[in-house]
C-alpha cells in the first residue's frame, strides 16, 4: 500500500504503464447465459492501465507487457510532482486481468421458449531502502537536469527527476542508457512546459533474482492533481504503429469519459448468427476495426460503465475489497472481522465503486494530445454484449407456434445484415455459414401428405 502526497489514509499506488514507455446503454437487467468476453488479448500491441480517482487523488495501475531481456527494459513517464517512496508500489498483474476480464464486451445466449407457452426462460446466472545518490547527479547538473529522488521498488530501480530544458534531459537520458527516439525533443519539451516531473524505472536484476519474479509487475504511482488526465503522447514516439489502450477507472461518482476527444458507445445490445459463437474473438476484432474506420480514428469508444457490486450477465466475479483496496480504492469501509466462525465477505455497496472502460486505437495523428478525463453523474449501466437466440426446436402445437416458424428465416435474415453492418463481413459468407449452422433463410413449404415443418425442424418429443 501506497499513500499520496499529504493523505494519510493508505491506499495502493498505480502499477506499470503502457504505452509511455522508452524500450531497448440499457439500465434494465439483461439476463442471459454469458459464454464468451473479448478482452484485450485480443488484440496486438495492447496496453492495460487502471486509474482510481477521487476528491482529486489519483491512483494509476500500469501493465508493462514488456518482452526481452530484462536489463534492456527502461520506461519514462511524466507525472505532476515529485513522488516519494510510499507513493510508488509494485502490485499483481493478476488484478488487473481480472478487472480487464470483468469489463470486457461479452457474447450471451438465449433459447427461444416453446411459442405456444405464455412464459419467458430467464437464466441468470516490504519496503526497500532508497537508492544511494551517485556521481550520475554530477553530469545531471551540468545538463541542468536535477535528481529529485531515487528508489528501489521491488524489481525496479526509479529515479524522478527534474530538467530546465528539453536538449539536456535528452542527452541525460542517453548518457544513462536510455535509448530514444528522434522524434522525442519536442514532446519532453510539450512536457517541461507544463512543469511535470519523470518517472524513470529500470530493471533492478539483483532484486529480481532475489525476489524470484518471472515477468515484470505493474508498476503504480499515486499523487494528487487538480487535473484528471492521462499522458499518452511519450508513448508514440517510438511506436511502429497504431497502438491499442485499454483505460478501465474506478471513481465514487459516475461514468468517466473524455473532454478533448469524442466518447462514443459501442454498439450494443444486437442479435448475430448462432456461428459467431465459434468466431467470437474475430467478430469483436472486426466490430472494433469497423468503428474506428467510422469515427476517423479520432474517438475514444466505451465498452463497459457498471456499478462494481454485480453485472449481469458476469464476464468474471466483481473485485473482492482486496483487490479494490490494492488498485487504489481507498474510500471504502473496512468490512466487519469475521464472527463466530463466518467468513463471508458483505457485499461492496453500489453507490462506493463506478468502473469505467475505455479502448481507443491511437497514434500521433489521430491523438495529437494527452487525454483529459472528467468523472461524470451518468451512472447508468451499458456494456457491449452480443447476442445469440437458439430456435425453439420442438413440435408446433398450435398456430402461435407455426407462425413463430414461418417468423425464423426473416429473424435469420436480420441477424445475418447485422453482422454484416457491424463488421463488413460479405453477406454471402454470412448466409453459407448460418445455412450450415441450421438458420436457414428459406421460408419453408409444404409438399405430399406431410406438414412442412416435420421436414426441416426436428420433433424434440
Amino acid at each position: 500500500m501506497i499513500a499520496p502526497r499529504g493523505l494519510r489514509a493508505a491506499l495502493p499506488a498505480i502499477a506499470g504503464l503502457f504505452a509511455l514507455g522508452i524500450f531497448a446503454g440499457s439500465a434494465s437487467a439483461f439476463c442471459g447465459f454469458y459464454v464468451a468476453k473479448a478482452d484485450s488479448e485480443l488484440f496486438n500491441d495492447a496496453s492495460k492501465v487502471v486509474m482510481t480517482r477521487h476528491d482529486g487523488k489519483t491512483v494509476i495501475t500500469m501493465v508493462n507487457d514488456y518482452r526481452g531481456d530484462p536489463s534492456a527494459f527502461a520506461m519514462v513517464i511524466p507525472v505532476p510532482d515529485v513522488l516519494e517512496r510510499g507513493q510508488i508500489h509494485v502490485t499483481e498483474a493478476a488484478i488487473v486481468d481480472h478487472l480487464d476480464a470483468y469489463t470486457a464486451p461479452r457474447l450471451v445466449e438465449y433459447f427461444d421458449p416453446d411459442p405456444c407457452r405464455r412464459y419467458e426462460r430467464l437464466a441468470s446466472q516490504a519496503v526497500q531502502e532508497s537508492v544511494t545518490p551517485t556521481s550520475a547527479e554530477q553530469s545531471a547538473d551540468a545538463l541542468g537536469v536535477t535528481i529529485e529522488a531515487q528508489y528501489v521498488v521491488g524489481e525496479y530501480d526509479i529515479v524522478i527527476l527534474s530538467a530546465e530544458q528539453s536538449a539536456g534531459l535528452a542527452t541525460w537520458l542517453t548518457d544513462n542508457g536510455y535509448r530514444l527516439p528522434e522524434r522525442v525533443k519536442p514532446v519532453l519539451e510539450h512536457y517541461l512546459a507544463n512543469g511535470m516531473k519523470f518517472f524513470l524505472a529500470k530493471v533492478n536484476l539483483e532484486e529480481r533474482t532475489r525476489l524470484g519474479t518471472e515477468f515484470l509487475r505493474p508498476l503504480q504511482i499515486a499523487f494528487e492533481s487538480p487535473g484528471f488526465m492521462l499522458p499518452i503522447r511519450l508513448g508514440m514516439v517510438n511506436a511502429d504503429g497504431p497502438q491499442e489502450l485499454f483505460i478501465m477507472t474506478l471513481t465514487r461518482g459516475g461514468r468517466v469519459e473524455t473532454q478533448n476527444y469524442r466518447t462514443v458507445r459501442m454498439p450494443s445490445d444486437l442479435d448475430v448468427p448462432i456461428f459467431v459463437r465459434e468466431e467470437f474473438d474475430d467478430f469483436y476484432r472486426a466490430l472494433f476495426d469497423r468503428q474506428v474506420i467510422r469515427e476517423k480514428g479520432r474517438a475514444v469508444f466505451l465498452e463497459y460503465a457498471w456499478d462494481m457490486n454485480w453485472c449481469d450477465p458476469c464476464a468474471a466475479d466483481p473485485l473482492s475489497y482486496e483487490e479494490l483496496r490494492e488498485l487504489g480504492v481507498f474510500w471504502l469501509d473496512e468490512p466487519p472481522r469475521p464472527q463466530g466462525g463466518l467468513t463471508r465477505q458483505p457485499p461492496i455497496l453500489a453507490r462506493d465503486v463506478f468502473v469505467t472502460r475505455l479502448h481507443l486505437r491511437y497514434d500521433e495523428t489521430s491523438f495529437p494530445e494527452d487525454l483529459r478525463l472528467v468523472e461524470t453523474s451518468d451512472r447508468s449501466n451499458f456494456q457491449g454484449r452480443y447476442i445469440l437466440r437458439h430456435p425453439w426446436t420442438g413440435r408446433p402445437q398450435c398456430e402461435a407456434a407455426q407462425r413463430y416458424f414461418r417468423e425464423l428465416p426473416r429473424r435469420f435474415e436480420r441477424e445475418a445484415q447485422t453482422l454484416a453492418r457491424l463488421t463488413d463481413w460479405p453477406i454471402a459468407q454470412i448466409r453459407r455459414k448460418m445455412e450450415a449452422n441450421g438458420q436457414s433463410m428459406k421460408v419453408p413449404t409444404g409438399g405430399g401428405g406431410e406438414k412442412w415443418w416435420e421436414k426441416i425442424w426436428p420433433d424434440n418429443g
